[in-house]
């Protein structure tokens, strides 16, 4: 079952930069709840409260039921604007949630039992291609976050969606046209001559262009001396 979180909320007589401003000076931030075909809500959130929930790990993985004027309303966070100096929450969306809403969201990945990893013991290195995997699924069955065993993993195993254990039902990955690679166990050398393959070909397609480039300039330059 998903994690739930609770903040009292108040609702917002009138909006703007004025009194956005205003209100955060009182220590409240700004908020807006949409969604499920209901006119969109104004509403601020005391600044401590948000803050503390913020400081725990998947608040935008995790439903929380805002309650506002003796009404429970239950929302996803969805975006949260954050001042450019001081990293302080300036104002956050909550989209409202039903049992039937279907959302798109992103999870982290965890690995654990590295030390029960055979390949690592033996000098090789986890090579993390995806942190987070994003998902579709019922809002009412958002994972936590998906957990990745490595025990037993010899150099050279990989990791793919389908090695996850127990993913909860409706939850599907967005990548629908392969199993994909999360993660893999690589020898040092291997990452290495991974990342020079990566970038010989990044070079490769820089000297295409150039060539490109320069043979297409050439009747421009033959028309100029014809001109003359």
């Amino acid at each position: 079952m998903v994690a739930t979180s609770n903040l009292s909320a108040e609702t917002r007589q009138s909006v703007g930069k004025g009194k956005s401003r205003t209100l955060r000076r009182e220590g409240r931030i700004p908020a807006i709840i949409y969604g499920n075909k209901i006119e969109p809500l104004a509403i601020s959130i005391n600044e401590r409260d948000l803050n503390a929930e913020l400081r725990k790990e998947g608040f935008f993985n995790r439903l929380c039921d805002l309650e506002i004027d003796k009404e429970s309303i239950r929302v996803l966070p969805q975006e949260i604007s954050l001042h450019p100096v001081t990293d302080k929450a300036e104002h956050i969306d909550f989209l409202r949630v039903s049992e039937n809403t279907k959302v798109t969201i992103e999870v982290p990945v965890k690995f654990e039992n590295e030390e029960e990893c055979p390949g690592i013991k033996k000098g090789g290195i986890l090579n993390i291609v995806r942190y987070n995997i994003e998902v579709s699924c019922p809002a009412s069955n958002i994972p936590e976050l998906f957990i990745i065993d490595l025990t037993g993993l010899e150099l050279g195993d990989s990791i793919r969606f389908s090695d996850i254990k127990d993913i909860s039902e409706g939850v599907s990955p967005t990548i629908t046209d392969r199993d994909f690679i999360i993660a893999s166990v690589v020898a040092p050398a291997a990452l290495t001559s991974e990342e020079e393959t990566t970038e010989d070909e990044e070079g490769d397609e820089e000297t295409t262009e150039g060539e490109t480039s320069s043979s297409e300039d050439k009747p421009a330059e033959e028309n100029e001396k014809k001109e003359e």
